[in-house]
């Protein structure tokens, strides 16, 4: 795309390889990190570069050599129940340099970035923005779909506060026996809703191929549980990511057998076979708790769902979580 004036000397253009080592600095002094979400040269071209949908639309806004802010749209599909394939990316990494606050800058370049992807032939973009940046979508025409939840399995292990939040989790720790995740049954069910497709290439290299996070699965050949160890409040949270294959009931009896956290977590849409697996393994709904906010701007008329409302989504925590 064309370089295009932002204000004074600002303007935005396209991301080049070039640009990843700023790119990345301004990522950490303006969103910061944590053990398990360092902000990696690894993890950025896990994320934008080598996703089986596509290369992200990454834009920057720039001052002479500096770069003042970064935007970026991650490719995704969603299937739908008449076999529709949905374009879509994820509005993610997005940063402003604190040099270069209050200039307009997150506006701008979410704009152009839009039109990029109408240029692209993307029908729909989604995201959970945080309380902070969530207003400002909505001025910019995205609209609020619903309140993702919590699904909650404790144990009397609850109330300890043990967990070191600053350490990557030992898996020996968190769950029995340890078995990575990179062999999962490619099983996808009909979608009920806008759902990813669970394909072999996005399991390999949604769960195997995670530069930072480590997800380990319970389960068998044709039915596995998708379990990520986590420190949540110094507490052993272990995040119930996926069910996937013939039988989900059969998966979260074994993530249940598995576990040696002091909780388990997750979340599945109403409706689907992993949410009744989930509820009668006692992964339960916590009432009135709102982990993430999902919001959407469709852009095209034509789509098969109205993606404004929940009832349209068939999602897991493992589409949410870490991206």
């Amino acid at each position: 795309m064309p370089r295009l004036s932002v204000a004074d000397n600002l303007t935005i253009r396209p991301y080049t390889d070039q640009d990843l080592d700023q790119v990345l600095e301004v990522l950490r002094d303006s969103l910061g990190e944590t053990a398990l979400l360092r902000r990696t040269p690894e993890l950025f071209r896990w994320k934008h570069i080598d996703n089986p949908f596509g290369r992200s639309i990454i834009l920057l806004a720039t001052d002479g050599d500096r770069i003042a802010g970064v935007r970026a749209f991650m490719r995704w599909n969603l299937s739908t129940p008449d076999g529709s394939s949905i374009r879509c990316v994820r509005a993610v990494d997005t940063a402003t340099h604190p040099d270069f606050q209050r200039r307009g800058i997150f506006s701008k370049l979410t704009n152009a970035a839009v039109e990029a992807a109408v240029e692209d032939g993307v029908h729909l973009i989604f995201n959970t923005p945080n309380p902070r940046s969530g207003a400002g979508y909505l001025k910019m025409g995205w609209t609020e779909v619903g309140q993702i939840g919590v699904q909650i399995r404790p144990t009397i292990r609850m109330w300890s506060r043990n967990a070191d939040p600053d350490q990557l989790p030992n898996p020996a720790d968190w769950l029995e026996p340890v078995v990575d995740a990179s062999d999962l049954p490619a099983l996808s069910r009909p979608s009920a809703g806008f759902r990813t497709g669970r394909d072999e290439a996005y399991l390999r290299w949604r769960f195997a191929s995670h530069p930072t996070a480590r997800y380990y699965k319970a389960g068998d050949d044709t039915s596995a549980a998708v379990l990520r160890p986590n420190v949540r409040n110094r507490r052993k949270e272990l995040v119930l990511s996926d069910l996937i294959g013939d039988d989900v009931g059969l998966a979260a009896k074994a993530a249940a057998r598995a576990s040696r956290a002091d909780y388990m977590a997750g979340w599945f849409s109403s409706g689907s076979p992993e949410r009744a697996a989930a509820i009668r393994m006692g992964l339960l709904p916590i009432p009135r708790v709102t982990a993430l906010t999902l919001v959407c701007r469709p852009l095209v008329g034509d789509l098969p769902l109205n993606p404004r409302t929940l009832a349209s989504w068939d999602l897991t925590m493992s589409d949410l979580e870490l991206l």
